[in-house]
């Protein structure tokens, strides 16, 4: 019953590309009943195989499909006849940061919110053929990349079609044979057709608006037929002919148009994901697929925390005096480059299930008298009902009580050395889990085909999407699953023998939050994750005016630490790999987004004071929660679980930052319930010794311990770190 973290040994069974090669590429087990049917409709939706339900272009396919759809640094939405400009075409937007949206100063000083206007038509891609019965439909979808087409009715050809990578440099229109109209909800201020090409065969017009921006407009003719634009009014410029080629546009901020020139003409249309991991050293890159002209790089736009993390030769194609702002993601710098190679240099190759630190790697060492005390507090609290806390009619919940049940055998195995309490207490925990390796829940799971994924019954019972947090709607599947397969790799640590019974089960699980093949044609690849942020987006199948979300940054970060030691202990070691890579890659996203340091740079100086984003969503950031308003609900959310990963993402400046300002002075023991124990768990991370004293005193109210929370753990926890 010992784990092996990665060695030399291990190092050779990492594929050349952890991304390559599926978890696996059969049917999910015959335990899950499998239906094609799903509550939200696949709208306009023009593939059978999976599609991924939380990525950036999925309100084109929800609700009323006319929301934004955030690129970075530019969004798009399909006008629909709305707005200004009653356009049916895709209205392209991009906001500076002096357009920001503040919300009311709190107590600490900071604003409550920031949000960026939408619904602006900067400009609007459209064509005289489009109108009220207007089709818009997607397709190509991958977890990187989308194909949106507009169509003049719904069994007819596309008119326009546009490729959609994040970060793309030029929002590009793919047009056969429509006859082009350019709108503007801004309005034209001046119009001018340059005359000398920037490239050959590529018409130029560069538009001023009246808000004072200047876009660039790039046409390629593959028809022979330049296009010829005519100025209608001061909102509408239309051709006087069909046309047949790429029309692309893009902000200049008044420093940019020699790179755009450059570049113009071509376009990404999807991207290929690759990885290596050797030893601590690992390396993810982008491949961008491309269309157009041939020639040049292209030029795309990278978020900070990639320009931080560049190898040599992407950092050499940087070209840092073209930056435009992003809604959320600070300032998103132009690269000249076909392919980016983004660089981590300390993988957590040695963390395991016991306490961990940067520097310490792995510590474990108890005294004596703390060893007894700790011994007696596991046993009192395996002696509970673990089938009563774990059978519930939620996954989220259960898998809470599972994972921690686990983490408690942990603890009396790897920290204590108790062989005969740990086997009385795996048997109960198997017992427990057998209940959902075998899908006896109260909801069991189903595979749907509709989208592709593993889901629970709940909405498709009860009529409520909300149901389980919105399970069946793909909401939080990483949160929920990550706890059950965190479970599993403890169970599988303690027990070699019980994998090859449970292995498929637990497989299925994370195929479905992080499939990394496209091999596995049962799953979208990457759920969850986002390769381009550098964080997880937990928001579901539910039309969202402000995009994406995610509250929990510490749950994203248990997920992956789950996915890491379930690759760990099933012997898959390039998922362990991944899971060390996005552990890297989150450590360096979320310190930059999530986490605020008063050094923070990057979002809003009169946000950054709250030390945490709340929620963070594409489109605006939000000091809150979705179930109050509550300091400790808000900076507690990023807190659970307490888990070896902790330390690798919260730094000890960004905690003590954070306790001075909201929890120092006492103000921690005002606080009820199980938070409490939450926020004196993360003192541990940097003052294990009064963390400790606190939860070893005689009179510990067992209130203070949230669900998914137990002493055994914070106490092994603390303890070690302390040296006690």
């Amino acid at each position: 019953m010992v784990i092996k973290s990665a060695s030399a040994m291990d190092v050779a069974r990492v594929s050349g590309d952890i991304f390559d090669a599926p978890i696996a590429a059969s049917a999910p087990p015959s335990i899950f009943q499998q239906r094609s049917d799903h509550p939200v409709a696949r709208l306009g939706v023009q593939q059978t195989t999976p599609v991924s339900t939380n990525k950036f272009f999925q309100n084109f396919f929800l609700g009323s499909q006319s929301s934004a759809t955030f690129l970075h640094p530019y969004s798009v939405a399909w006008a629909k006849g709305q707005g200004v400009t009653q356009s049916w075409g895709l209205a392209v937007s991009h906001i500076d940061a002096n357009q920001f949206a503040f919300g009311p100063i709190n107590a600490y000083g900071a604003s409550s919110y920031f949000i960026n206007p939408i619904g602006i038509h900067s400009l609007v891609l459209s064509a005289a053929e489009l109108g009220s019965s207007t089709n818009l439909t997607t397709t190509q979808l991958t977890d990187m990349s989308a194909l949106v087409q507009l169509r003049q009715t719904a069994s007819s050809a596309p008119v326009i079609q546009f490729p959609l990578v994040q970060g793309s440099g030029f929002i590009t229109a793919e047009y056969s044979g429509g006859t082009p109209v350019i709108q503007t909800g801004v309005f034209f201020l001046n119009v001018t057709k340059v005359n000398t090409q920037p490239r050959p065969g590529v018409t130029k017009y560069r538009l001023e608006l009246n808000d004072g921006k200047t876009w660039l407009l790039y046409a390629h003719s593959t028809s022979g037929s330049p296009l010829d634009l005519q100025v209608v009014s001061n909102g509408l410029m239309r051709s006087n002919s069909t046309f047949s080629g790429t029309i692309q546009v893009a902000k200049d901020p008044g420093n940019g148009e020699a790179l755009y020139d450059a570049a113009c003409g071509q376009y990404a249309t999807g991207v290929s994901l690759s990885g290596t991991a050797r030893g601590m050293h690992g390396t993810y890159t982008f491949g961008f697929q491309k269309a157009g002209l041939t020639g040049p790089p292209l030029l795309m736009f990278a978020l900070p925390h990639h320009v931080q993390s560049f190898g040599p030769a992407t950092a050499a194609a940087v070209h840092s005096g073209l930056q435009l702002q992003t809604t959320t993601k600070g300032i998103a710098t132009a690269v000249a480059a076909d392919t980016w190679t983004m660089v981590e240099h300390r993988l957590p190759v040695s963390m395991s299930f016991v306490p961990w630190t940067n520097s310490r790697g792995c510590t474990s060492q108890l005294s004596d008298a703390a060893k007894s005390r700790i011994l007696d507090v596991a046993r009192s609290e395996l002696s509970q009902d673990m089938d009563a806390q774990s059978n519930l009619n939620s996954m989220y919940y259960s898998g809470k009580a599972l994972a921690k049940f686990a983490m408690i055998l942990s603890v009396t195995y790897d920290m204590l050395g108790n062989s005969e309490l740990t086997a009385a207490g795996l048997q109960k925990l198997q017992a427990a889990f057998a209940v959902f390796a075998s899908n006896q829940q109260i909801f069991p799971l189903t595979y749907e085909s509709a989208w592709g994924g593993v889901v629970s019954s709940a909405s498709y019972q009860t009529g409520d999407s909300g149901a389980d947090f919105g399970n069946t709607y793909y909401n939080d599947h990483h949160f929920h699953y990550g706890y059950h397969v965190l479970a599993a790799a403890i169970i599988g640590h303690l027990d070699p023998n019980w994998l090859a019974a449970n292995k498929d089960y637990v497989n299925t699980l994370v195929r479905d939050y992080a499939n990394p093949s496209a091999r596995d044609t049962w799953f979208p690849q990457h759920r969850n994750f986002d390769w381009f942020h550098g964080h997880s987006f937990a928001h579901g199948l539910y039309e969202s005016a402000d995009g994406r979300d995610q509250e929990s940054s510490s749950e994203d970060v248990m997920a992956s630490y789950a996915m890491k030691m379930w690759g760990l202990v099933s012997g898959d070691m390039n998922m362990a790999a991944r899971g060390d890579l996005q552990l890297s890659v989150l450590k360096r996203s979320l310190n930059n987004y999530y986490l605020y340091t008063n050094g923070n740079t990057i979002e809003p100086p009169s946000f950054v004071g709250n030390k945490v984003a709340g929620i963070l969503f594409e489109n605006k950031i939000d000091h809150t929660t979705y179930f109050g308003t509550n300091i400790e609900y808000i900076q507690g959310i990023n807190m659970l679980p307490l888990i070896p990963a902790t330390k690798l993402i919260r730094g000890r400046q960004f905690v003590s930052e954070e306790w001075e300002q909201y929890f120092s002075n006492g103000r921690v023991d005002s606080v009820a319930g199980g938070w409490r124990g939450i926020l004196y768990g993360n003192l541990a991370t940097i003052d294990p010794h009064t963390a400790y004293n606190w939860f070893n005193q005689s009179d510990f109210d067992a209130s203070w311990l949230d669900g998914g929370a137990s002493l055994t753990w914070y106490l092994a926890y603390s303890a070690a770190l302390a040296g006690r």
